[in-house]
């Protein structure tokens, strides 16, 4: 299999700096080496360009939103040129806001974006529904041109919506207590599929399969937000709320792996990992990068 691997060290989406060094880190934890030594064809196409979060005080309910839409935009136009059938693009955050660019790039292809969403949020939050102004919890409501989404963000694809309600399925999300009544009303309301946090944690191959299933046949992409791990297990995601709840890398490796070798998908976008979080555990990158190559490169 043919594995490119693209940066996206890009943090103007996020909570604060720290995402952008990601693709660095997971290229220092032996990323590359690794694939290439479990028998991959790899091609490392560098990294786009480094935008680094600030305060917004001119936006603060949608930070950093210029450096964002053009940070997706740049992503959508040179991952459109890597994705290919019968390979695999990863994509490294930065911010969740690398799904929105990884499904733009599929539409640029002439492809119809679909996406498996593993996330313990929704990310359906609009500048008009929460006050936190990042971005990264926000874009499934732009993708899906949600009430309040940004014109900038939710136009920087071409037509709108970027994805309907049907091409969109999430994995481990956490519903309950992990999202804001807008995200839940706006979930019911749309119709879209949830395979839960307990059925990923339950059976994680049986929950891939079903998250899978909900979306149609034809190409598709996956998204990884590491704070859906439990964050005791792997301390790497920015968000530190995630403790005793959630997949080991472990169970994860085994629904990536049931996506991932899916004949039908192109590629996997990863975000919100803060490096700097990670040094607390030394296993934990080299843990995730076994994990992600265990997961593409199916052994014989």
């Amino acid at each position: 299999m043919k594995v490119t691997v693209l940066g996206v060290p890009s943090s103007a989406g996020a909570y604060c700096v720290g995402v952008e060094r990601a693709p660095g880190a997971l290229r220092d934890a032996g990323l590359v080496e690794s694939l290439l030594s479990a028998g991959a064809d790899v091609v490392d196409a560098g990294d786009l360009t480094t935008r680094l979060w600030k305060p917004d005080q001119d936006s603060p309910f949608a930070q950093n939103l210029g450096d964002e839409a053009e940070s997706m935009r740049e992503l959508s136009a040179s991952a459109a040129e890597l994705l290919t059938e019968g390979e695999r693009l990863l994509v490294l955050g930065g911010s969740c806001m690398v799904a929105v660019g990884l499904c733009a790039a599929m539409r640029r292809r002439g492809e119809r974006p679909r996406l498996v969403y593993i996330d313990r949020h929704l990310d359906l939050n609009t500048p008009h529904s929460t006050t936190e102004g990042s971005l990264s919890w926000m874009g499934m409501g732009h993708a899906l041109c949600l009430e309040g989404a940004a014109p900038e963000l939710a136009g920087a694809s071409g037509d709108r919506p970027l994805l309907h309600p049907s091409d969109l399925v999430y994995l481990g999300a956490d519903p309950t207590r992990e999202t804001t009544q807008w995200e839940r009303d706006r979930a019911e309301a749309l119709g879209l599929a949830i395979v839960d946090q307990a059925e990923l944690c339950d059976d994680p191959h049986k929950a891939a399969r079903r998250a899978r299933g909900e979306l149609a046949g034809g190409p598709f992409v996956v998204h990884l937000d590491v704070d859906v791990l439990d964050f005791l297990d792997a301390p790497i995601e920015e968000n530190v709320n995630g403790r005793n709840s959630g997949p080991t890398i472990a169970v994860l490796e085994r629904a990536l792996a049931e996506l991932l070798q899916d004949p039908d998908c192109l590629g996997l976008s990863l975000g919100q990992l803060d490096p700097a979080h990670a040094s607390s555990d030394p296993t934990a990158l080299p843990r995730l990068v076994s994990a992600l190559v265990s997961a593409l490169i199916p052994t014989l």
